[in-house]
């Protein structure tokens, strides 16, 4: 199966399906990974060079067997044509012909993620020719469920995947960006990445989850 995560920054792919990306290669599935705001072909800064190193080595100890960064930047999201980001991304699902996408959720407080999101249900209609059959939107600790307090931003999860062989593995994958966690009770540490695996996994009677929101699932004759 071929697997894409498209996230708003680098980090976030981690935060939010680092144990599935783990499960779904351990299954010998194909895991492709799309930052969004990375910059490519820019001049980065000393920031952006550190968390990409940061991100390049946590992608290498997961197995990630690509990944593809967007020419476009980070919190200025909105000054971008929407066509070329449409457009940029819709060459990615074409390219890596994706059956399961995860995608950051909508109701996020950062912009960039509820602009990745909504140029990701663009390009990931089901009329163009393309294998998707399953669409995730995915939580990011420090993002989701922080916004402001209404029913179109309240994250509602009702798939759980079981990452309890997974956990100890996505915390040292996020031990690789240091530069981007913190000591807790700061919402991106460890102690915080661990709490909410233990609570999801606890809903679903799991040692440990991810979860997430199915948006979109196709079966087509002969599937079950």
């Amino acid at each position: 199966m071929n697997v894409l995560v498209i996230a708003p920054h680098r980090d976030d792919e981690i935060l939010g399906v680092g144990g599935t990306i783990l499960k779904r290669k351990a299954a010998g599935d194909r895991v492709t990974v799309c930052v969004a705001t990375a910059s490519e072909g820019m001049e980065w800064t000393e920031h952006t060079k550190t968390i990409h190193r940061e991100m390049l080595q946590a992608h290498a100890y997961c197995g990630i067997d690509r990944y593809i960064g967007l020419p476009f930047k980070p919190v200025i999201l909105e000054s971008y044509s929407r066509s070329d980001f449409n457009k940029a991304l819709l060459q990615v699902v074409r390219e890596e012909a994706p059956e399961e996408v995860y995608v950051p959720f909508w109701g996020d407080m950062q912009k960039d993620h509820r602009l990745v999101c909504e140029a990701a249900m663009v390009v990931l209609r089901a009329k163009y020719k393309h294998p998707v059959q399953r669409i995730y939107a995915y939580e990011t600790l420090s993002e989701t469920g922080i916004n402001l307090p209404n029913a179109e931003n309240a994250f509602l999860p009702n798939v759980f995947e079981d990452i309890s062989d997974y956990l100890e593995q996505k915390l040292h994958a996020l031990h690789f960006f240091a530069s981007q966690m913190s000591d807790f009770p700061d919402l991106r540490s460890y102690q915080a990445v661990e709490a909410l695996a233990r609570l999801r996994g606890a809903t679903a009677d799991l040692p440990a989850a991810e979860a997430f929101m199915l948006i979109r699932e196709i079966k087509r004759v002969g599937e079950r």
